[in-house]
């Protein structure tokens, strides 16, 4: 067996064998199979597919690069919600505490940022003290005790993934659905979850613009799930406009504090995580019915549990909890500008990927892994698809640390939004559930 006759095999459509599939991963890790003959192969897999079983091996392969947790011994069961990435998407600050306070173990392994779609690290990492490099054990003995855990991703799980993910942004293989969805998948499945919720995003915001291309990367990831044994259901939720209000790291925070206290939060944040914490709960066998579910998570809120599970999870992480109960301690970006609608009308757009793009171009995200971040600047928007607007009302509002970024952001939000005389209908916030026997319409 060598690298060329398994890169040959695929070039002319041929399955990939299970031990094939590992023995080029593993010397790829290891550096004995060279990038040129990796991109080869990426590049045959993105013209040739693999099937159901081929992605499954290859997602395992990658797992095992590296270290994969065990979650026996520790927790009877434990769920996680990973997002493919969005504007505004800070549901997981939201979810967990939710999920953790109805009595479901949550482990959670994020990552950072990059482009506008802002990262669960660099958003916790706004709160002072709080520490997320725990360590296996740490991270393993908290879950244990104390039932929720969240920590940025090790370098030590599935580091063939960042080899390959390098390789594809710079080879022409990024769309290669296989690719996608083991990486992905590889890193759920080294974290040791059991369940896990996929939030696949759909829209012009999100990498997959529409819902047919979300929908078949959906069902190839919950596929590999099944393949290996673990409870995997996906969710299609849109990204056509910036979910929520808030843009921006401690923005984002600071609206995730709001929506646990029980203060007014936009209907599509506030339908999107009760949903998702609802469908985590029924995954982990804690409720009988859909109705128990979101029974169990409104009195959740209701009753501040959830508000208090997130301090729980802070405290426990080092972080600063007063800044929870007191979310006006967040240092303010210097340059607050207001932009305003020039006409009267409905909205008919919020071009999620524009706003997402403006928030970058203030610091708010990176463009390279090494970019410096402003976790005070970003950018609210106040209305959305469908709301009707007066001249003069405010519809962003930009938290920038220059007068000149600040020009700049504003003048971009203008080509984000398009008000009409006429109504218009609001996006649904979900396209359907794919749990891979009886798919569901939203």
């Amino acid at each position: 067996m060598n690298a060329v006759e398994i890169i040959v095999k695929k070039r002319d459509g041929e399955p990939l064998s299970r031990e094939e599939i590992k023995f080029f991963i593993d010397g790829y890790t290891a550096g004995k199979i060279p990038d040129y003959q990796a991109s080869a192969l990426a590049m045959a897999i993105l013209c040739r597919g693999m099937n159901d079983r081929e992605t499954a091996d290859l997602t395992m392969a990658i797992a095992e690069s590296g270290e994969v947790l065990s979650l026996d011994g520790v927790v009877d069961i434990a769920v996680d919600k990973h997002s493919t990435g969005g504007v505004g998407d800070k549901t997981t600050l939201i979810v967990q505490p939710i999920v953790s306070a109805c009595g479901v173990p949550v482990a959670k392994m994020s990552g950072r940022g990059l482009g506008f779609s802002g990262g669960t690290i660099d958003k916790l990492e706004s709160i002072p003290g709080m520490r997320l490099d725990l360590t296996k054990e740490e991270f393993l003995a908290q879950l244990k005790k104390y039932h929720t855990v969240l920590s940025g991703q090790s370098g030590d799980l599935a580091p063939a993934d960042g080899k390959l993910y390098a390789l594809r942004d710079v080879t022409g293989t990024v769309p290669a659905l296989p690719l996608i969805a083991s990486s992905v998948m590889s890193k759920k499945i080294a974290a040791g979850t059991p369940v896990i919720l996929l939030d696949v995003k759909v829209g012009d915001g999100a990498f997959m613009e529409t819902i047919e291309k979300a929908r078949r990367l959906a069902g190839v990831m919950v596929a590999i799930g099944t393949q290996i044994g673990r409870k995997v259901y996906a969710e299609l939720t849109d990204m056509n406009q910036p979910l929520g209000a808030a843009v921006g790291n401690i923005l984002e925070v600071k609206e995730s504090i709001a929506f646990l206290k029980g203060e007014p939060v936009p209907s599509d944040l506030y339908e999107h995580c009760v949903k998702s914490s609802a469908t985590l709960l029924e995954m982990a066998g804690a409720a009988g019915t859909s109705e128990d579910a979101l029974a169990q998570v409104r009195r959740a809120l209701s009753s501040g549990a959830a508000f208090e599970s997130l301090k729980k999870l802070v405290s426990l992480q080092g972080g600063d909890i007063s800044y929870l109960d007191s979310p006006e301690k967040f240092p303010a970006a210097p340059i607050v500008r207001t932009v305003t609608s020039d006409r009267a009308g409905y909205v008919h757009a919020i071009r999620a990927r524009i706003v997402g793009e403006a928030s970058v171009a203030l610091d708010a995200g990176r463009i390279t892994k090494s970019d410096a971040i402003d976790r005070r600047v970003g950018i609210l928007v106040h209305s959305k698809v469908g709301d009707p607007v007066e001249k003069g009302q405010p519809i962003f509002t930009i938290h920038a640390n220059s007068e000149a970024k600040a020009e700049r952001a504003a003048a971009n939000l203008i080509q984000a939004i398009s008000i009409q005389d006429g109504p218009r209908d609001r996006y649904p916030q979900f396209y359907g559930l794919i749990t891979g026997s009886d798919d569901k319409t939203a």
